[in-house]
């Protein structure tokens, strides 16, 4: 604990994370669903990048943007779970100030850059379905590759910001961080100054970004609908969903756990802090989870790479036996 003092400002040279607040008796019961949750997460966006990286046969558009889905995820699990693993085990909850700002920094980008691939991935459907005689014309790798780097640009540009806001803030009280990761609104409402200016800026960021990338989503998705249902045939209107299905569902598991927990934070003075606390912890362990699962069970060609991989694997090691 730091003084208690509120008038004694200082700069915390390290945070202490609790874990869940309200659960610290069961936090290594909780730790194991979380930890299970965190290998699938690792192995199967591993996988999943290692084969469409080196199947030259999935160099089309849909199947970089799923890459780059995977490195996102891979970004957000590898920054956030380790530390909060070590602190359900460990109790090893001391964090330096500039260690928790780079975890924010990354953790926040990781979602902003999610929310932007989710949205490039929603445009190429739209151009596969909409417009297919041109889907490759339009979205050539060089066009990919921009997108990628304006994916990394606008997250970077976003969230810098919070790290300057965080930086300049004051705090007297504690640095007991309620927290399983550095949360950027966490950590704000930790200092003893005024954070109208944090918090403005937490929610311009969510309407502006996150809300924008839903809109857009769900437009072009209604134009997605409306070009299906006038296709003539019962079988061309199957197939067209059927190439959507995957992205949808992981659509859905990207926003959902999101606008729970911005809802539920809206609602924090009668909502119990382990509630917020385990939404918080959605959206870190769900996508990245399920992700690399629905693409693989769910597209033909992945899966088949897939089941390919485990053959080639199971039979060298039957050959060394």
């Amino acid at each position: 604990m730091m003084p208690a003092d509120n008038h004694t400002f200082f700069v915390p040279v390290t945070f202490i994370l609790t874990g869940i607040p309200g659960t610290e008796e069961s936090q290594v019961w909780i730790s194991i669903p979380f930890c299970l949750m965190n290998v699938v997460s690792l192995f199967g966006n591993s996988l999943l990048l290692f084969i469409i990286l080196t199947e030259r046969s999935l160099h089309e558009p849909m199947y970089l943007f799923v890459s780059m889905l995977a490195a996102a995820d891979l970004l957000l699990s590898t920054t956030a779970v380790p530390k909060m693993l070590a602190v359900f085990w460990f109790r090893a909850g001391e964090i330096s100030f500039a260690a928790c700002l780079t975890q924010m920094f990354f953790i926040h980008v990781s979602f902003m850059a999610e929310s932007a691939i989710l949205l490039a991935m929603a445009f190429d459907r739209y151009i596969a379905i909409c417009d297919p005689l041109r889907y490759t014309i339009i979205l050539t790798k060089s066009v990919i590759g921009k997108m990628g780097l304006a994916v990394v640009t606008r997250s970077f540009c976003f969230i810098f910001p919070v790290t300057f806001l965080v930086k300049q803030l004051k705090f007297c009280r504690t640095n007991l961080l309620p927290h399983t990761y550095c949360d950027y609104m966490a950590i704000a409402r930790l200092a003893c100054d005024d954070i109208t200016v944090n918090l403005w800026y937490g929610i311009a960021m969510a309407i502006l970004v996150i809300g924008l990338d839903a809109v857009l989503i769900a437009l072009s998705y209604g134009l997605i609908l409306r070009a299906v249902f006038l296709l003539p045939s019962k079988d061309a209107r199957l197939k067209a969903l059927r190439t959507c299905s995957s992205h949808l569902c992981v659509i859905l598991m990207f926003y959902i756990p999101s606008f729970f927990s911005s809802f539920a934070h809206r609602f924090r003075h009668i909502i119990p802090g382990y509630i917020l606390n385990l939404l918080a912890n959605l959206y870190v362990f769900i996508p990245p989870m399920l992700n690399p699962i629905v693409y693989g069970v769910t597209t033909k060609e992945i899966l088949k790479r897939v089941i390919n991989v485990f053959y080639r694997s199971c039979s060298r090691s039957s050959l060394l036996s």
